[in-house]
């Protein structure tokens, strides 16, 4: 966890400086996104909140999303950006993360193999990528999708 603390903490500075705000949608990192931007003394000048959308419950119940636009699926890209988008808009904040991917031991029922992930940004900028750790072990690849993911933030917060 701690260096998702370190991520944290240079995002949450980038933020407070400022005044700008974040809410987070994340699935297979299980909360560690947020816990990561909330650990962080004054978190509550810039995070406004979001949730764990582990589910489809879940998405129809905290983001309203119900079904997908034709054509698409979580665990990608653009199931991300629409998470990214909807929690943004939602909280009415300046910026919005969502993830999505399969943290093992076994893959989705889409056919993703465990490790995957994908997770965007909405803000000023927006961006999205894919990560492929190749592995099944669940905890790690929750920790390294969580520090990609704000790893991405970080680097759109820098333009």
């Amino acid at each position: 966890m701690q260096e998702l603390i370190v991520r944290a903490e240079k995002i949450g500075a980038i933020l407070k400086q400022r005044h700008e705000t974040i809410a987070i949608a994340e699935s297979s990192t299980g909360g560690l996104i947020s816990a990561a931007l909330l650990s962080i003394g004054g978190a509550s000048a810039y995070f406004l909140g979001g949730g764990v959308v582990y589910t489809l419950n879940a998405r129809r119940g905290l983001l309203e999303i119900g079904d997908l636009p034709a054509g698409m699926r979580a665990s990608t890209e653009p199931y991300a950006r629409l998470l990214a988008t909807t929690v943004k808009t939602r909280l009415g904040a300046s910026w919005g993360l969502g993830e999505t991917g399969a943290t093992g031991p076994t893959g989705n029922r889409y056919g993703d193999a465990a490790g995957h992930c994908c997770f965007a940004v909405a803000g000023a900028v927006e961006r999205s990528a894919t990560l492929e750790t190749g592995s099944a072990d669940r905890q790690p690849n929750m920790h390294a999708f969580a520090a990609a993911a704000l790893d991405l933030l970080a680097r759109c917060l820098a333009g």
